[in-house]
């Protein structure tokens, strides 16, 4: 595993453009998000993402939620409608999730033969430079082994997970509660999974 340090609020260009170069040639990235530690993949790339299972031990049938650097990106890999855009607007930046129709360039792979993608804007300049370096929204899912505690530090990522071709450290991750998904259907929105937004601020935002 390559380590790199760097700055958490303002990231060095170089940590982030060498995080790129493994992402295209398809690499494991370990960065921190607003959250956790997460892992990064180009989610296009079915062989990618199957070694990002293979890491994690990983069931194939959970899909792999997507990070990108603003709606722009994330309109690139899932096709967010009024509604989807009403709540992106009212909490991109942050731990908001929202599951939509996935672009057919994203694998099967890491959609577990659905058709649907979960995709956030998150709170964290690393994380968002690196899907803004990168061209495309990321995976994003947490950064440890399934069944395992996520990781909260780059000292965890790199205890448990020595596999990852580079950790871009910017120390401590906030920790708390993981992202909360919302879909929606034709009644109205969905509480996929709990997490660190109230649904009822979701619900709030839509009145």
């Amino acid at each position: 595993m390559r380590r790199l340090v760097v700055n958490a609020t303002d990231p060095e260009s170089g940590p982030i453009a060498a995080a790129v170069d493994v992402l295209r040639a398809g690499g494991v990235v370990a960065f921190p998000t607003d959250t956790l530690y997460g892992l990064a993949v180009d989610p296009r790339r079915s062989d990618s993402v199957e070694r990002l299972f293979l890491l994690k031990g990983r069931d194939s049938t959970s899909a792999v939620p997507l990070i990108a650097d603003g709606l722009d990106q994330a309109l690139a890999a899932a096709n967010l409608g009024p509604r989807e855009r009403r709540v992106a607007a009212a909490f991109w930046p942050g731990p908001l999730s929202i599951v939509a129709p996935a672009d057919p360039c994203i694998s099967s792979n890491a959609l577990a033969g659905g058709a649907t993608v979960a995709v956030r804007v998150p709170a964290h300049a690393v994380a968002t430079q690196l899907a803004a370096g990168f061209g495309f929204p990321i995976t994003a899912t947490s950064a440890n082994r399934s069944g395992e505690r996520a990781a909260d530090s780059a000292d965890a990522v790199a205890a448990t997970l020595s596999d990852v071709d580079l950790l871009l450290d910017a120390g401590p991750a906030p920790g708390g509660a993981p992202s909360t998904i919302v879909s929606f259907d034709t009644g109205g929105p969905v509480l996929v999974r709990a997490g660190a937004v109230p649904w009822e601020r979701v619900l709030k935002s839509l009145q």
